[in-house]
């Protein structure tokens, strides 16, 4: 099978089971599951960049400051993407960036087509960051995309009920999220045919990719986490992050052996 037709298989499969299990759960108006998935989900992310994406990055470039400067510029990058709210990730009914469940329903669609357009953004550069990683190594794609799939489960139950919120439909909302899925298959296809002619981008790739992970789970998520703050909710979600940095590393461990 060629490296093309992994990369559109895994990102369409990441894309579709995100977008099931995001139905299934805001149809059946169970939001309390978010929290146990962003937990999870956290811990993917900081496993997969720092135990395998920044890695790679610093053994494919044998420089760790062209991948440290990489790294910084992805954060600077994200941190005003997400100012000017093209980038704006929300796994909770109610947030600081949409406002109150009232706001939703008075808003003519408006918060619903700003997460749209934001999450359509971010799918394709999830899409880029998913074939660079695969040109770079099977083993680091495959950790890549189901650190990537751990993510945008909880997002997009979040994003499914911003969109409820904001006066879609069921229908409309479901459909909203599959064409913002499909940005991921295109990102892929971009990221694939201009990273195979310029291979020497791909540490930098890699670099950005590990930026976002860490920006993601550590300014956007974490902050969530801390609105529970009793000590079993906090062990609860320790439990869970271990969890998700340990599926990484199990991951990587046997992809590794079995490639």
């Amino acid at each position: 099978m060629s490296t093309l037709a992994i990369i559109l298989i895994a990102t369409a499969a990441g894309s579709l089971l995100s977008l099931l299990l995001a139905a299934i759960v805001a149809m059946s108006a169970r939001p309390h599951w978010v929290p146990v998935l962003v937990s999870y989900a956290i811990g993917a992310l900081l496993g997969a960049s720092l135990l395998e994406v920044l890695p790679e990055a610093v053994e494919m470039s044998g420089d760790i400051r062209t991948v440290s400067m990489a790294l910084l510029g992805g954060i600077m990058l994200f941190f005003l993407l997400e100012k000017l709210v093209l980038w704006r990730h929300c796994h909770d009914e109610i947030c600081e960036a949409h406002g109150s469940h009232d706001d939703h329903r008075h808003d003519h669609g408006r918060s619903g087509l700003m997460i749209t357009v934001g999450d359509t953004f971010h799918n394709f550069v999830d899409g880029i960051i998913i074939a660079g990683a695969f040109l770079a190594d099977f083993r680091l794609g495959v950790v890549t995309a189901l650190a990537i799939i751990a993510h945008e489960i909880p997002q997009e139950i979040g994003d499914f009920l911003i969109l409820l919120h904001s006066g879609y439909s069921r229908t409309q909302a479901l459909m909203l999220n599959f064409l913002t899925g499909v940005a991921t298959l295109i990102g892929a296809l971009v990221g694939y045919y201009a990273l195979s002619k310029l291979e020497g981008w791909t540490p930098i790739l890699l670099g950005l990719g590990g930026a976002s992970m860490l920006y993601v789970a550590m300014s956007d998520l974490i902050p969530g986490l801390h609105k529970r703050a009793e000590i079993g909710a906090t062990l609860q979600q320790l439990v869970l992050i271990g969890l998700g940095i340990g599926s990484v590393g199990l991951a990587g461990h046997f992809i590794g052996n079995g490639h």
